[in-house]
């Protein structure tokens, strides 16, 4: 596929769209005062190269490629964001399912795309959100104590699954779109989180993981798991 291809299958998220703007008027506004207001143009000429980065670094985080799984999607789950494999272990789930299940981290850095997907195809059954800390989406604890949303799904077979959009330490939103009793597909956005953050996902303990530690991720495409 050629390079003028791939960029057309690129697109700005809808939730950056203000955030870019305010951005490149505070940008213009402080560079157009310094142009103006020095005589030496040396300091202009740093602080638009660092302007011009900073906004390259905004511009990468709010992009949104288009993204078709292309695959059967049945018993399938796939990756709901682009990030790195933290954690894969049997925990105990008490906010919903009160037993044990096996979860599923992705962390997502500021270089990754920060849309989230559904991990799987069903219809939409509970959806909630919880004020919580603001710490380190990598540590342990930040799956129960910090701000997050939740969402449940359960799939054509009947099987529940839960997918959780958690902050990070510098992330102070997290959007999502899912709806309780609407229906939902793998090549759909569940939301969106703005700057570091995770995405834990809880599946049935007989769920045959086809992920490992440290493991690179790509929203929308990687295979996670499989449902019995």
């Amino acid at each position: 596929m050629s390079r003028l291809k791939r960029l057309k299958k690129i697109r700005i998220h809808r939730e950056g769209t203000h955030t870019l703007a305010g951005s490149l008027v505070l940008i213009l506004a402080v560079n157009a005062a310094l142009y103006f207001g020095l005589e030496c143009k040396v300091p202009f000429y740093v602080v638009a190269i660092i302007s011009l980065i900073v906004y390259g670094i905004l511009v990468n985080f709010f992009r949104c490629p288009i993204r078709l799984f292309g695959q059967e999607t049945e018993k399938v789950v796939v990756a709901p964001a682009d990030g790195k494999i933290v954690v894969v272990e049997e925990v105990e789930e008490n906010e919903y399912f009160h037993d044990r299940r096996i979860m599923i981290s992705i962390f997502m850095s500021l270089v990754n795309v920060h849309a989230n997907w559904y991990p799987v195809d069903g219809t939409v059954k509970k959806v909630w959100h919880q004020n919580g800390k603001f710490m380190k989406a990598w540590l342990p604890k930040a799956s129960t104590d910090n701000e997050r949303s939740t969402v449940v799904i359960e799939t054509p077979d009947g099987v529940e699954i839960m997918a959780r959009q958690i902050a990070g330490a510098m992330a102070r939103r997290i959007v999502t779109y899912a709806e309780p009793g609407e229906e939902c597909y793998i090549d759909e956005h569940m939301g969106f989180i703005k700057f570091g953050s995770r995405v834990d996902v809880f599946l049935p303990l007989d769920s045959e993981i086809l992920v490992k530690l440290g493991q690179l991720t790509t929203g929308n495409q990687t295979v996670i798991a499989k449902l019995k």
